[in-house]
């Protein structure tokens, strides 16, 4: 089957099978290997992309359910060798550990960012929900957004007031 589709800004059009999914397509056949696949289920949000401007878990999406589709991958997310504000922010508060969760990590924030520019607490935590991470303990992904959006004082002042 043909499928034409816009990836970080850049169209494609690829003969796939029907039943190869869009985190295969993605990783195999167009080389951006930064969505990973943890579960294979989605349970982990290792593969979250941004389809249609909504998140979703590209390994349960089929590739030719994503014809005609705009995704955004973590390859889109840097600009020319520089780290994004998000990126830089979860760098800054050490919120990447090993990584793997990061990709599926930052492209649900980027989705929560673009629809609330200042997420409280409780905002930040039902974005990533989806998202495992076995590394942080998700504090420092927190701190980071708030910091990011310029709460994290008001934060610190709250919880230890």
């Amino acid at each position: 089957m043909q499928i034409n589709l816009t990836i970080n800004g850049n169209e494609y059009s690829r003969e796939v099978d029907e039943h190869r999914n869009l985190l295969h397509f993605l990783r195999e056949d167009l080389g951006l290997t930064g969505t990973k696949e943890g579960c294979g289920a989605g349970e982990c949000g290792a593969c979250t992309v941004i389809m249609d401007g909504e998140p979703v878990n590209s390994c349960l999406v089929l590739a030719a359910e994503a014809d005609g589709s705009e995704i955004e991958t973590i390859e889109g997310e840097a600009s020319e060798g520089e780290l994004s504000d998000l990126q830089q922010a979860l760098h800054e508060h050490h919120a990447v550990q090993c990584g793997f969760c990061t990709p599926g990590m930052i492209m649900s924030l980027k989705d929560l960012l673009r629809r609330n520019s200042t997420p409280g607490e409780n905002e930040i935590r039902q974005a990533i929900e989806g998202n495992l991470c076995r590394c942080t303990g998700y504090e420092q992904i927190i701190e980071a957004v708030l910091d990011l959006t310029g709460q994290l004082d008001e934060r610190e002042e709250l919880k230890y007031a």
